[in-house]
């Protein structure tokens, strides 16, 4: 048999189904243990800070060995109280792409921002706040935001299309524009005055003309607390609540803060929403960029390695860097502080992370020594930065917590990625995402359930023509590297990574990043090396060799993609491989036609569905599907409002272009592998051809269709002639042309 892999579980489909809000969650294979209402949500995410620039990942190592060290009080006393998430991965080693996907719930092999697309508009799709908004969330974002579009809101009516507002927020308060968010004084722009106007929009008007003396992490923090504070005093209050608080810092200009932080924390101290144009919050007083702190301003260092020698001060830069970080770990210890005094700590969760490495990119003015993350390590035990695909460009400082759900304490290792949070989100909400999303939920290990936790899918690609720096801290391979095109997928304990991609045919690095975190063992140079991973999918075999890994790694990021036309990849028209040669499998273990399953309930999308359980199944021809009446179960109980998933293989004769035709009554969703080749659920366009191609390699290849049914579409089929096409599925190929899908194409396992 040919060593190609497909999805992990290829009879069933992974996921998590979402109903409408009215309606109760699905119940799962696995038991949900939240037992409390909704939980409130607030997602924390700053900007290029890195995985040891954290007191508890990596600084109190940098202190016990007497080196330059930052502190981080309150984030190591959030991590105390929840889980400290140890593996967990960036979507992208850059902002936008990195944040599109985290908002989308989908990998870079198929978010619609790529690579340094900063401004481009976030797909209209399922997001992580549209789809709490659904389950009966109010919504809203604060802070950077940068993926809106290049439309300006002007005072003709024009407006950015992929603002907050229109993918899923209630309300918006903060820097809708990529560049805004390098300057931290909106309003005195201290070190980019040609980017001036820099704009802080609040529900539609900018109000950067009231913001005097605003330093960002203090105004997105008062604003935060005034909205949460306001919020439980209203007539919502039982509604639950998303906040989607985005910081730009320590990203670009290390500017610093008015003042000291203020004394005291939650309700009543700390930092306060004043509301007074020019006064806007309680620290927009004395002078902008001034205040370092104590534990900072008089900080030496052995900078020679020498005992014998004078110990030196800081540079200016890194105290400035570390004054950022310690900033934002102020404005979260306060933030918890209001839970607490609200009483809603026990029923919110709070996720703080990053969304890449630490950067060399501070843009102080000359006369400042540029900023390098050697002097803090802010990658952590591992190599590479911000824009690169080592660990250190894309491993994430990730803390969760929730008292009373979350067990404190907690130190998850399991790999996971950014794009899983949307789904955990959800099934917390007490529902389950859209098949669209590529997230796992991640609930099930967070409460203490590791054996009924999904695997993540971990994969990234990105481009940027640009080298790795030459820090004599990192191997001596990963320095200097160009980067261009690359990609990272892990799997277990091993990374996969290409640099330079010339095609799909490169090998890639691996390294096990658990033994050899700073990845200076390249096993790839080991192909017969032995390794324990069971693929456990029907058709595959167990890897057994770094050889086998190879290959497996080569074929699985062909298998969970899908090209993206102005972000090109050398390997985008390369050849997908099979799971199986048709010819190589057992006799009997295959049979023509496809399995179906039928979940019954009124869905609000195409759920994922791998936890549930169905209310009907059985096997099916391809001549079944056109009427809906599929052999061995009574037809009235499918004509219902549910979601009908069919899973099989596809039987591609010879290697070639394939095209795909589509057309169904209602909203579907079409994978092949991992591979999202038609997604017509968001947005339904109607009974039309959807039409998507795709390179495949000769021999089997798994294919999953979802297709949702609502209760008036029900109605309709229940009174339908048996002659009208329920769904009809055909395809072209290099050999022949437009033509339905036959029973000896499909293929389902016995």
């Amino acid at each position: 048999m040919n060593r190609t892999f497909g999805r992990k579980q290829l009879v069933s489909t992974l996921g998590l189904i979402s109903l409408a809000a009215v309606m109760p969650a699905p119940k799962s294979l696995y038991a949900q243990t939240i037992k409390s209402k909704q939980p409130n949500i607030i997602f924390i995410l700053t900007d290029d800070q890195g995985y040891g620039d954290v007191g508890v990942f990596f600084q109190h190592q940098r202190e016990k060995e007497g080196k330059p060290f930052e502190r981080s009080p309150y984030l190591d006393q959030l991590a105390k109280s929840g889980a400290m998430l140890t593996d967990q991965y960036s979507a992208a080693p850059v902002c936008a792409p990195s944040r599109a996907s985290l908002m989308l719930g989908v990998s870079q092999g198929h978010a619609n921002v790529r690579d340094n697309e900063f401004d481009r508009a976030i797909d209209s799709n399922y997001t992580m706040a549209s789809t709490l908004k659904s389950l009966g969330y109010q919504t809203v974002a604060i802070g950077k935001w940068g993926l809106q579009g290049a439309t300006p809101w002007d005072v003709n009516g024009n407006d950015w299309n992929a603002r907050p507002t229109n993918r899923g927020f209630d309300q918006f308060f903060g820097y809708m524009r990529h560049m805004d968010g390098h300057e931290h004084y909106p309003k005195e722009a201290l070190y980019f005055p040609e980017h001036t106007p820099i704009e802080v929009w609040d529900e539609g008007k900018n109000i950067t003309a009231e913001l005097d003396k605003c330093y960002t992490p203090d105004l997105w923090t008062a604003y935060a607390k005034k909205w949460i504070t306001q919020y439980e005093k209203s007539v919502q209050k039982d509604k639950p609540f998303f906040m989607y608080l985005a910081f730009e810092t320590p990203h670009a200009v290390l500017e610093l803060p008015t003042e000291a932080y203020p004394q005291g924390q939650g309700l009543k101290g700390g930092l306060q929403w004043l509301g007074r144009p020019g006064h806007m919050i309680n620290t927009a007083t004395g002078t902008p960029d001034s205040y370092m702190h104590p534990d900072y301003a008089n900080a030496t260092y052995d900078d020679d390695n020498d005992p014998s020698t004078p110990q030196v001060s800081w540079p200016d830069t890194y105290k400035r860097y570390a004054m950022s970080n310690r900033r934002i770990d102020y404005c979260v210890g306060d933030l918890m502080a209001l839970l607490k005094d609200l009483k809603i700590d026990d029923n919110t969760i709070v996720v703080f992370t990053s969304d890449n490495g630490p950067s060399i990119e501070d843009y102080l003015p000359k006369g400042y020594a540029h900023v390098k993350p050697t002097f803090f390590a802010s990658y952590g035990p591992f190599d590479g930065i911000k824009r690169d695909n080592w660990e250190g460009g894309v491993r994430m400082p990730v803390i969760a917590a929730w008292p009373g759900h979350i067990p404190a304490g907690q130190v998850i290792s399991s790999p996971s990625v950014s794009y899983d949070w949307a789904p955990t989100f959800i099934q917390a909400a007490g529902s389950v995402p859209p098949e669209r999303m590529d997230g796992r939920s991640l609930l099930a290990e967070l409460t203490g359930h590791p054996k009924k936790q999904l695997v993540s899918l971990i994969y990234n690609e990105y481009y940027f023509h640009g080298n790795t720096p030459g820090f004599k801290e990192f191997a001596p391979g990963h320095r200097n590297r160009l980067r261009d095109q690359m990609q990272l997928m892990r799997l277990d304990s091993f990374v996969a990574v290409r640099y330079n991609i010339q095609s799909a045919g490169d090998d890639f690095e691996i390294y096990n990043v658990v033994t050899d975190p700073g990845e200076r063992v390249n096993l790839a140079s080991q192909p017969e090396k032995t390794v324990k991973i069971n693929m456990n999918a029907p058709l595959t075999e167990p890897v057994r060799t770094i050889a086998e890994l190879q290959d497996y790694f080569k074929a699985r990021v062909l298998q969970v993609r899908r090209p993206e036309k102005w972000a090109k990849r050398p390997y985008d028209s390369a050849l997908v491989p099979a799971v199986a040669q048709l010819k190589e499998v057992k006799k009997g273990e295959l049979l023509s036609g496809l399995s179906w399953k039928f979940f019954k309930g009124a869905y609000s999308w195409i759920p994922q569905t791998s936890t549930l359980q169905p209310a009907e199944k059985g096997v099916c021809s391809p001549a079944d599907l056109t009427t809906r009446e599929l052999p061995g179960t009574d037809q009235k109980k499918l004509r219902q409002a549910g979601i009908l998933a069919l899973d099989g293989y596809i039987s591609v004769p010879r290697d070639g272009r394939y095209t795909f035709y589509l057309k169904t009554a209602s909203p579907c969703f079409m994978r092949l592998h991992d591979m999202q080749l038609i997604d017509d659920d968001f947005g339904y366009q109607g009974v039309s051809d959807k039409v998507a191609s795709v390179f495949l390699k000769a021999g089997l290849h798994p294919l999953h269709l979802f297709i949702k049914q609502d209760a008036s579409q029900a109605d309709q089929s229940a009174g339908a002639n048996k002659s009208t096409a329920a769904l009809q599925l055909s395809w072209s190929g290099p050999e022949f042309s437009r033509r339905p899908l036959k029973k000896t194409d499909l293929f389902y396992l016995k």
